[in-house]
């Protein structure tokens, strides 16, 4: 096991000596291959989409064993659980009045434990909130995904406001995790339940991305002008581009993290 280790670690003190530059080249190949990767794997790239939601509940999951077996919810943001459950809860209702289907009832099952860890956190164990450190401000996010949905929506047959909500879901679903993250900076150091479900929501993050990127791919961009006109079809795909990059360093992170066999991770300046 030490030798397997050795080679990754030379690895991974190679790439922290590269400029930025470099470094984004190398994830954007390492990006690139992945989803060659899936592509050949992965017959069904439907079945990627669900995987992204069953690893996002994986992610709760943890959540959930950490606030019942452990009794805290330190290291856990709030705020990031109110944006989850929001644009979870918009995201429902699009699904029960657009298209029922199979990521509606995970959408109930994601929402109802989403919505048990928030009342955990703000009831049961909000002794060991950290407030203090989870000083993100929600409407810099909430207010610029309402206003970009106004803006950018769906050109469906469906109603306006149901188009508003569905792209508004979209938005703040790839922001959402900013509040975590922050926080996880303040602290420096994550725990490692913490650390194992944000690892999840950029796994989930990633397999979503892959979704999209391989079904545009397998109908030579006809998929784009099946979700509408205008901006809406470049907007979803850079919505999953965009929360995949934010989760992208921290999993960086947590990779070398676990390889190292650390069990605490320990962030940098600057991460996030």
């Amino acid at each position: 096991m030490r030798g397997a280790r050795r080679p990754i670690h030379a690895l991974a003190g190679w790439v922290r000596r590269q400029p930025p530059k470099v470094k984004a080249f190398l994830g954007v190949v390492a990006g690139m291959a992945a989803l060659v990767f899936l592509r050949f794997i992965v017959h069904d790239h439907d079945n990627l989409f669900v995987a992204a939601e069953a690893v996002h509940a994986i992610g709760i999951s943890v959540l959930i064993y950490k606030l019942s077996k452990e009794r805290t919810c330190a290291g856990l943001s709030l705020k990031s659980q109110d944006l989850t459950a929001l644009f979870l809860a918009v995201r429902l209702y699009c699904s029960f009045v657009m298209e029922y289907d199979i990521h509606t009832v995970l959408d109930t099952a994601t929402l109802a434990t989403t919505l048990w860890v928030i009342y955990m956190i703000r009831l049961k164990l909000k002794s060991s909130y950290m407030e203090d450190k989870d000083n993100f401000a929600i409407y810099y996010v909430v207010l610029p995904c309402a206003l970009l949905a106004l803006a950018v929506h769906p050109s469906t047959s469906h109603n306006i406001f149901n188009r508003i909500g569905w792209a508004f879901c979209v938005y703040l679903e790839a922001v959402s995790v900013l509040p975590q993250l922050r926080l996880m900076q303040n602290t420096k150091i994550v725990e490692p339940f913490t650390a194992h479900y944000v690892f999840a929501l950029g796994v989930a993050r990633f397999l979503s991305c892959a979704h999209w990127v391989l079904q545009v791919l397998d109908t030579r961009g006809r998929l784009l002008t099946a979700l509408g006109y205008g901006l809406w079809p470049s907007m979803v795909l850079l919505a999953e581009v965009v929360q995949t990059f934010i989760l992208a360093d921290f999993c960086y992170y947590y990779v070398k993290s676990v390889f190292g066999g650390q069990l605490v991770l320990r962030l940098p300046s600057g991460v996030v």
